[in-house]
């Protein structure tokens, strides 16, 4: 079989992808990746290589196996091949379920050929996460920065996709300093995120994202006393309205009457008190709904952490998160 690859032009951003371990959907539309999937001859060669690829889940049959939609074939991900821990019951079938109109990674089994001449191409889910559980999550240490992305949210925090469809957790109140009320105050589903791992229990790993979101002093640098600008009201107590200056930067604004949580307001910024870790606001006005802006500044392009200190040494104040090894 001629091998259509002799000639192929593959850039190097995309050699470096494909050879990491990644969220599911950061390969599917790179041209390796549409190479290997659009061809007989790179259906085998990725075989033979063992190469993860990727490509859209279009169907799940009525015995829970996935029908990959390749270009060249008909793929199958069969029942117990669709996740780790199918074939065990620690995963429930919804796991194979939601994947359905959803971009997959796999590793290819075999090609079978029919009498026929009908080509099917036998793929594996699961044989793609064991190797990235093996190669890339088992070695992970505390307090190492990982990509992510967020695959849905819930009321406690944001489940993400770190590599190979393999789900973590980002807890609630680890993704900002600045409370929320919801993760979608943060994220969207399909964003892509930087994190930290917090903690494992085994295979389990639990994120943290405030971290990557600057200090205290590293976002009050980027206000002045005296300005007026723009601010979302987190929650409204007896002593004061809370309004978010930037994730991971709260100011203390006077109650007034017309105030709820989740309104989108003008401040003005009266003092800034780095020793007592305190910006004083006054609400200018309530400003009409716009939507929320969820890329973020990164303080940091650290690829690991052992301790991130929140407040200023000045503050007296000793707010951190610590990262012991494991």
């Amino acid at each position: 079989m001629q091998n259509d690859f002799s000639e192929m032009h593959i850039n190097k951003s995309e050699v470096k992808i494909m050879n990491e371990y990644r969220p599911e959907g950061s390969l599917f539309r790179t041209a390796t990746n549409q190479k290997y999937i659009s061809t007989l001859d790179g259906l085998t060669e990725a075989m033979e290589k063992g190469i993860i690829l990727e490509a859209r889940a279009a169907v799940c049959d009525s015995s829970h196996n996935l029908i990959v939609d390749l270009p060249c074939a008909g793929g199958i991900i069969y029942r117990e091949n669709c996740a780790i821990g199918i074939s065990d019951g620690s995963t429930r079938d919804i796991a194979i379920i939601s994947r359905v109109n959803k971009i997959i990674c796999f590793k290819v089994v075999r090609i079978i050929s029919s009498e026929n001449g009908e080509i099917s191409v036998e793929l594996s889910r699961a044989a793609a996460q064991k190797e990235c559980i093996e190669n890339y999550t088992d070695k992970l240490r505390l307090g190492d920065v990982i990509d992510a992305r967020i695959t849905h949210l819930e009321q406690f925090g944001c489940f993400v996709d770190i590599g190979c469809g393999i789900p973590s957790l980002i807890p609630i109140d680890s993704i900002s300093v600045s409370r929320i009320a919801h993760p979608s105050d943060r994220f969207s589903v399909g964003q892509y995120i930087r994190a930290i791992v917090r903690s494992r229990d085994g295979s389990r790993i639990c994120l943290s994202h405030k971290e990557l979101l600057g200090t205290w002093e590293e976002n009050a640098s980027g206000f002045k006393t005296g300005e007026t600008v723009s601010g979302i009201v987190r929650s409204v107590e007896n002593y004061g309205v809370f309004v978010e200056l930037s994730p991971n930067l709260a100011g203390l604004a006077e109650l007034r009457d017309d105030i709820q949580a989740g309104q989108n307001v003008s401040v003005y910024i009266k003092a800034i008190i780095p020793e007592k870790m305190k910006i004083k606001l006054v609400i200018v006005d309530v400003c009409d709904d716009c939507s929320l802006d969820k890329s973020y500044k990164y303080f940091t392009d650290s690829s690991h952490f052992d301790r991130w200190d929140y407040a200023p040494e000045c503050s007296g104040k000793k707010i951190y998160t610590e990262f012991q090894t494991a």
